[in-house]
C-alpha cells in the first residue's frame, strides 16, 4: 500500500518542538565569529531631499566600528545608464519591476522616498551599542510634499522621481471604454472596492549575517529560495560562483523574503567593504516600517446581467500603490487583471491596470499576490450583483459557473484553466454548513429585530498556481551504500513541510523508509541551480522533480540489479513496500538498496533532473463564512467558517490542512482587522504591533474542511497548490458575511477592514438615508 494520500505526522516537527529551529540569529558559524552587529539609520520623514549626514557623532561612540552611506559605496558597480524618460509617452507596459529613472537605490543617495528608507548603516560590537550610535547620526532633510495616497500620486502635486515627469510608472491590460458591453443587462452594479494594504508580518522578520573571506562571500539569509538571493547580490560585484547563499531554518515568508531585499545586500556588501563578518536581525517596529507589504489596490467595478441572474459583462479598473519603489511594478496588478472573472463565465470582460508610486514602504508579494485581490472583487461584485436583483447569491454563482465540460477553459483575460468542479465544491460547503438552516435562522433573527444579526457569506473562487511553470524545479538523489538517501532540492522550506512530503515520495516510489531520506534545500553550494518556493510551486513543481529523480534512480538500479542477479534487467523489480530488489518469479532471491548502491560507482546511485511544466495549475473552491454583528456596536464575530479548497490529489491530508488553516486565518485577518496606515504626511500609524492589528486564536473560530480532489493532467502527481487558497478565499467570503449580516438595514458595501467602527458608522449612515428617503416621501 502506498504511502501517498496517509496522514503522515510532520517529521520536521520534533526537532522543532524540542531543540528547536536554528535562524539565522542563531547561528554560530566559525565564519561569523567577531561579527559586527548592523544598525540602519532610517529616513524620519516620507519624502525629502537629503541636504547633509553627519557620522561624527556616532563614530565617536563605544564598539562603533563604521558608520557607512552612499558615498562610501565606490566600490559597487555603477548601476546602468537611466536613459531618457518621456513624460507625455504612456507609461511602461507589462509586468516587469522598473529600472531607469525609477530606480531603487541600495542607501538614499540625495532623496527620501518612504519613512523606513535606509539612509546608512552603523557596524558596532554589540546590537545595543548600535541602537545608540544610529540615533546620533545626524541627516539634514528639506522636506518635499508628501504623497501619501493613490489620489495624490495621480494628482501629481508632487512627484517622488521628477525625472520620470509622473507618479504613474506602469499601465496594462485591456480597453475599458466599451460600454456597449452592458447594452441589454437589466441589473448593472457599479462601484468602488478597496483592497487595503497590509502587513506581511512573519514570525521571523528579515535577518542576515554576511562573511567575506578568500574571494568567498557567504551569506546567510531569511529567505525563501538562496539561488535567487546569490543572482540578487551579485550587485556588489562578485560573480555567482564567487557567492554561497545559505537558507537556514526560516521563520514565515509569505512572499515577502522572496530573495533578499537592499538591507541583506547592503550586509553583504558591508562585510566585503569591511573585512569583517555582519550580522543583522531587524526589529519587529524595522519589519513593520520596512519589510515589503502587500494587496494596497483600488478598484472599480461595473457588472450587469439579466433580472434572473445571468451575468453577461464585468469591467474592472485596478490602481495599484506599489509603493515609493516599483519593486514588483505591473506584475501584481496583471495577475488581478488576469483572474478578473474568477469562476464565472461571463460573455463579456474588461480589466486594465495603472500603478503609482507613493510614500509608503514598498509593496510586493503577499501570500496570493494578486489573485486574493481579484477573488475579493469579482466575489463582492457577485454579491452586489445578487442583492440589486433580489436572488441568492448561491443561486446566481451556480447559474454562472464554468461547467465541468468546458475544461480546459481560456477566460476572456486569456487565463488558461486547466479542470474544475466549481458548483461540487460549493455544494459541499452549501451541505457542510446547513445553508437553508442557517437562512431560517437569519430570517427569524430580522423578523424578531435582534440586536445581533447572522451575516452568511460565500466565496467561490480559483487561483493560478505555479505561473513559472516553464522554470520547473530540480532535483537531484544520492541513494548511498548504506541504504539511505539523500534529496537535493532547489525548493526552499519554511514551514510548508517539505521534508516530509519529498522523503515520502522516495519512499512511494523507491521503498526507502522516511526516516532514511534526508532532505537537504537552501545551500547554493549544495544546489547551484534551483528555483525556489512561492505561488504554490512546491508540491506541484518540487514534488514533481522529486518523483522524476526516484525513477530514474530506480532505472539505474534496476540495469545493477540485474547484473548482481545475473538476470534479465526486464525480470528485475522493485517491491515498494519491502523496499528489496527481486527477480520475477523468484521470490526467495532479493538484494537491498544497499547491496545494490555498492556495486554502484562510487558506491552511490545517482540521478539529477529538472522537472517543468507546460502552464501553470488552477486551483479553486467554496468557502462560507457565518459571522455574528452586533447592530448596536458594530462589533463581528466569526462562528463557522466552512471550505472546500480543491488543489488535485492530496500527498498528506496533516500539511494540506496545515496550509489550509493558516491561510483561511490570514484571509479572515485581512476581512476584519488589518490595515497599514498613514497620516496625510506620509508618516506611518501602524509601526508597532500595538497600533497594527494582527489577528490571534482567539478571534478564529476551529475551520471546517471539506474535502475535494479534481487532478490536473499538467504534471504526474495530479497536484495543484494548495498554500494561498485558504487566504484567497477566506476574505471575500468574511466580508460578504459581515455586509450581508446588516444589508436588510439598508448596507451596501463596507470596506475592509470591518472593524466595529467602519460596521457601525455603515449601519447608522443607512439608518440616516432611510430616514431622509421617507421623510421625503412624506
Amino acid at each position: 500500500m502506498s504511502i501517498l494520500g496517509t496522514r503522515v505526522i510532520r517529521t520536521e516537527d520534533p526537532r522543532l518542538l524540542t531543540a528547536g529551529g536554528i535562524y539565522v540569529d542563531d547561528l554560530r558559524e566559525p565564519e561569523l565569529d567577531g561579527a559586527a552587529r548592523a544598525t540602519f539609520v532610517r529616513s524620519t520623514v516620507a519624502h525629502a531631499l537629503i541636504t547633509g549626514i553627519d557620522t561624527s557623532a556616532a563614530l565617536e561612540q563605544p564598539g562603533v566600528i563604521a558608520v557607512l552611506t552612499a558615498a562610501d559605496m565606490t566600490d559597487l558597480p555603477p548601476p546602468p545608464p537611466a536613459g531618457e524618460f518621456d513624460p507625455d509617452a504612456p507609461a511602461v507596459e507589462g509586468p516587469l519591476p522598473l529600472g531607469g529613472v525609477w530606480s531603487e537605490p541600495l542607501l538614499a543617495v540625495d532623496r527620501v522616498r518612504f519613512v523606513g528608507e535606509p539612509v546608512a548603516i552603523v557596524l558596532t560590537d554589540s546590537t545595543y551599542q548600535g541602537e545608540d550610535a544610529a540615533e546620533l547620526v545626524s541627516v539634514d532633510y528639506e522636506q518635499l510634499p508628501a504623497v501619501p495616497s493613490i489620489e495624490a500620486a495621480l494628482a501629481a502635486g508632487s512627484l517622488l522621481f521628477p525625472d520620470a515627469g509622473t507618479n504613474v510608472c506602469q499601465k496594462g491590460g485591456q480597453d475599458t471604454s466599451d460600454e456597449s458591453i452592458f447594452d441589454g443587462c437589466e441589473v448593472v452594479v457599479e462601484g468602488d472596492i478597496v483592497n487595503q494594504r497590509v502587513a506581511c508580518l512573519p514570525m521571523e522578520g528579515r535577518s542576515t549575517a554576511a562573511a567575506f573571506s578568500g574571494g568567498k562571500l557567504t551569506v546567510w539569509a531569511s529567505t525563501q529560495n538562496a539561488q535567487l538571493s546569490r543572482l540578487i547580490l551579485t550587485a556588489i560585484g562578485l560573480p555567482p560562483d564567487a557567492i554561497r547563499v545559505v537558507a537556514p531554518d526560516v521563520g514565515g515568508g509569505f512572499g515577502a523574503k522572496i530573495g533578499v531585499d537592499r538591507e541583506s545586500i547592503i550586509v553583504a556588501w558591508a562585510a566585503k567593504h569591511t573585512g569583517r563578518p555582519v550580522r543583522w536581525v531587524e526589529t519587529r517596529n524595522e519589519n513593520l516600517l520596512a519589510m515589503t507589504q502587500g494587496r494596497a489596490q483600488e478598484l472599480h467595478i461595473k457588472i450587469g446581467g439579466s433580472r434572473d441572474g445571468h451575468i453577461k459583462a464585468y469591467r474592472l479598473n485596478v490602481l495599484q500603490d506599489t509603493g515609493a519603489y516599483a519593486r514588483m511594478s505591473g506584475f501584481l496588478p496583471s495577475l488581478t487583471v488576469l483572474m478578473a472573472p474568477g469562476v464565472y463565465d461571463i460573455p463579456a470582460v474588461q480589466a486594465d491596470y495603472k500603478v503609482v508610486v507613493t510614500d509608503g514602504t514598498p509593496i510586493a508579494a503577499y501570500r496570493g499576490a494578486g489573485r486574493p485581490e481579484a477573488a475579493a472583487t469579482i466575489e463582492r461584485a457577485v454579491d452586489w450583483f445578487a442583492a440589486e436583483a433580489g436572488l441568492d447569491p448561491a443561486r446566481v454563482r451556480k447559474l454562472n459557473f464554468i461547467k465541468p465540460g468546458q475544461f480546459p477553459f481560456v477566460t476572456k483575460t486569456g487565463a488558461p484553466y486547466d479542470s474544475g468542479e466549481y458548483e461540487a465544491a460549493l455544494d459541499k460547503v452549501l451541505a457542510k454548513a446547513g445553508y437553508e438552516e442557517l437562512r431560517a435562522e437569519q430570517r427569524r433573527r430580522r423578523e424578531a429585530g435582534a440586536a445581533r444579526q447572522l451575516g452568511i457569506g460565500l466565496a467561490s473562487y480559483v487561483e493560478v498556481t505555479a505561473g513559472d511553470a516553464g522554470a520547473g524545479e530540480t532535483c537531484k538523489i544520492d541513494v548511498h551504500s548504506d541504504g539511505t538517501a539523500t534529496v537535493y532540492t532547489g525548493s526552499s522550506a519554511h514551514g510548508q513541510g517539505h521534508h516530509t512530503a519529498f522523503a515520502m515520495l522516495v519512499q512511494a516510489e523507491l521503498g526507502i523508509p522516511m526516516d532514511k531520506v534526508e532532505v537537504i534545500h537552501g545551500d547554493t553550494d549544495l544546489i547551484p541551480d534551483g528555483v525556489g518556493t512561492y505561488a504554490s510551486r512546491s508540491l506541484q513543481l518540487g514534488g514533481s522533480a522529486v518523483q522524476k529523480a526516484a525513477l530514474e534512480v530506480k532505472d539505474e538500479a534496476a540495469r545493477q540489479a540485474a547484473a548482481l542477479f545475473e538476470a534479465a534487467e526486464a525480470d528485475v523489480v522493485l517491491d515498494a513496500d519491502t523496499g528489496l530488489w527481486q527477480v520475477r518469479g523468484d521470490p526467495d532471491k532479493s538484494l537491498t538498496w544497499a547491496q545494490v548502491a555498492s556495486e554502484a560507482e562510487g558506491g552511490t546511485l545517482m540521478a539529477n533532473v529538472r522537472f517543468t511544466q507546460a502552464m501553470p495549475t488552477f486551483p479553486f473552491g467554496s468557502q462560507l463564512s457565518l459571522v455574528e454583528v452586533d447592530t448596536e456596536t458594530g462589533k463581528v464575530t466569526l462562528l463557522r467558517h466552512v471550505t472546500c479548497d480543491d488543489a488535485g490529489p492530496v500527498l498528506n491530508p496533516v500539511l494540506m490542512e496545515g496550509q489550509r488553516h493558516g491561510g483561511i486565518a490570514q484571509g479572515a485577518a485581512q476581512a476584519l482587522c488589518e490595515e497599514v496606515l498613514y497620516d496625510a504626511d506620509g508618516n506611518p500609524l501602524t509601526s508597532t504591533l500595538a497600533d497594527y492589528g494582527a489577528i490571534t486564536a482567539a478571534e478564529l473560530p476551529s475551520f471546517e474542511l471539506v474535502t475535494s480532489e479534481t487532478p490536473t493532467h499538467l504534471n504526474p502527481l495530479g497536484v495543484k497548490g494548495i498554500g494561498e487558497a485558504g487566504t484567497i478565499g477566506a476574505t471575500p467570503a468574511v466580508q460578504n458575511a459581515v455586509i450581508d449580516a446588516v444589508s436588510h438595514l439598508g448596507v451596501r458595501h463596507i470596506d475592509m477592514p470591518l472593524t466595529p467602527e467602519r460596521v457601525w458608522t455603515a449601519i447608522q449612515s443607512a439608518g440616516l438615508r432611510r430616514h431622509v428617503r421617507e421623510a421625503s416621501a412624506k
